[in-house]
């Protein structure tokens, strides 16, 4: 390391810790200044054009500004400073800078994050649900996950996802977490193994945060998932409540139940619960017994779009919508472009809902993987289309999952993955169609415009 390097890194340390020094003061005039530290430690202008946004939303007295400060407030000191040092700093302000340096050198740039399936066993057996298609094994073994995580960070790669199956069925899930304490983990789980010893360890950590799957009210949600189940999710709520813990919901929109997982009546019932994040993921041909049916129409994901819009405007929680953000991220964010899949059997996916892959995990390195032909080809073709509000390469632009699988050669990872490029071909063909008489009219209104000045000025 050279002596300027050496400079760099110990002004930058600087800056963190008076950052940290702010935190249990956290006023409105302590933010900003924090977020001022923050912009001098990143050198990305994409970063830094958010932080001013961020920043002018505290000195405006937004909502969304009072949303984060009460949130932040709300958490126990060790929750509140592994969000601030692990997520904001590490993973988004110095993970990117690490990032940046390697597409610098390197002509390619890491992916914020890796959604790891530690195993695809669960508690649970709810229709529909692909976990169960993979194999029940004990998955994953923990040196394997503990290199992806290690070489995630030497790539500037601190945020990680944990999906499944159920991460709790891990006995040794909490050693990675306390290993990696550096990093700050979400989670998907059914919420139901978090009783007060599952609490109090996550407590102890303050690095990870549940998110837990709901179908909608009590009736809805125990009729897939199980009786009692609703009431278990609503106590797990509780626990990590009263411990001053991060932690959503995890939602997934069908047909049937799309109207009620975004009602206010629902979305209220979770604010009062103390849940910070909403994670909506629509429901698509995989899994246990694939169906078109089942899947929202494209006038319902049209109106959902229009709806959370006005959640966020009217309600103290973070919103995301997996399909329909799609000019918030520039696009699909799948094949390592900001993330992608690693299974438990070891298999790299592009996407947890492309179940396609060329190599394994368990012989190649995460700078490997990243980089293959087959990740390489599906961010070459990104963004699909013009407009970002339709991202998607199985959904949207479904021509795109079936031309590269079958340009690299890439073998499905469970039983019946192939149905959705094949079965299900003509249907998504005629779904993305009608889906564009929505979205293109809504990209020319309500985004065209933004996202061509925001490129104008470099800052995407």
């Amino acid at each position: 390391m050279g002596l300027r390097e050496r400079a760099t890194n110990y002004a930058k340390e600087k800056l963190i810790k008076e950052i940290m020094h702010l935190l249990p003061k956290f006023s409105t005039k302590n933010v900003i200044r924090m977020i001022e530290l923050g912009e001098s430690i990143t050198n990305d202008p994409e970063y830094k054009y958010n932080a001013r946004r961020l920043r002018e939303l505290f000195e405006e007295g937004h909502p969304a500004a009072i949303l984060i400060k009460d949130v932040i407030n709300s958490l126990s000191r060790q929750a509140r400073d592994k969000l601030i040092q692990n997520l904001f700093i590490n993973a988004f302000l110095t993970g990117i800078n690490r990032r940046k340096e390697i597409l610098n050198t390197e002509g390619w740039q890491p992916p914020q994050f890796v959604v790891i399936s530690p195993t695809m066993r669960c508690n649970l057996k709810c229709p529909g649900c692909y976990a169960g298609l993979y194999p029940q094994d004990e998955g994953l073994p923990f040196e394997t996950i503990d290199r992806i995580l290690t070489e995630g960070k030497e790539l500037g790669m601190y945020f990680n996802t944990m999906s499944g199956g159920e991460v709790f069925m891990r006995k040794d899930i909490f050693d990675i977490w306390e290993k990696h304490n550096d990093m700050y983990f979400q989670i998907y789980t059914n919420g139901t193994m978090i009783n007060e010893k599952v609490a109090d360890k996550l407590a102890k950590l303050g690095n990870v945060a549940p998110m837990m799957s709901l179908e909608g009210f009590e009736e809805a949600t125990d009729e897939r998932r199980g009786k009692g189940t609703f009431k278990k999710v609503m106590r797990a709520m509780d626990l990590l409540r009263e411990r001053g813990l991060v932690f959503g919901a995890s939602l997934t929109e069908t047909r049937e139940n799309i109207e009620t997982l975004a009602s206010y009546d629902f979305v209220d019932m979770l604010v009062e619960k103390g849940a910070m994040v909403i994670w909506y993921f629509q429901y698509i041909p995989i899994g246990r017994y694939p169906s078109m049916d089942i899947m929202p129409t494209p006038k319902q994901r049209d109106w959902l779009r229009r709806r959370l819009k006005e959640i966020r405007d009217s309600r103290p929680i973070f919103i995301g919508d997996f399909w329909n953000d799609g000019p918030y991220v520039k696009g699909c964010i799948a094949g390592g472009r900001e993330y992608l899949h690693i299974n438990s059997e070891g298999n790299v996916e592009p996407c947890v809902f492309a179940h396609f892959a060329v190599d394994n995990i368990k012989n190649k390195s995460l700078r490997d993987v990243l980089n293959s032909p087959f990740m390489r080809g599906i961010r070459k073709l990104q963004p699909y289309r013009e407009n970002l509000l339709t991202p998607c390469m199985i959904i949207d632009n479904p021509h795109v999952l079936r031309k590269v699988v079958n340009e690299y050669h890439a073998r499905p990872t469970c039983e019946g993955a192939e149905e959705i490029i094949t079965t299900f071909a003509e249907d998504l063909d005629r779904y993305a169609e009608e889906y564009k008489k929505y979205a293109d009219p809504a990209w020319e209104a309500e985004w065209k415009s933004t996202i061509e000045e925001k490129k104008k000025k470099n800052i995407i």
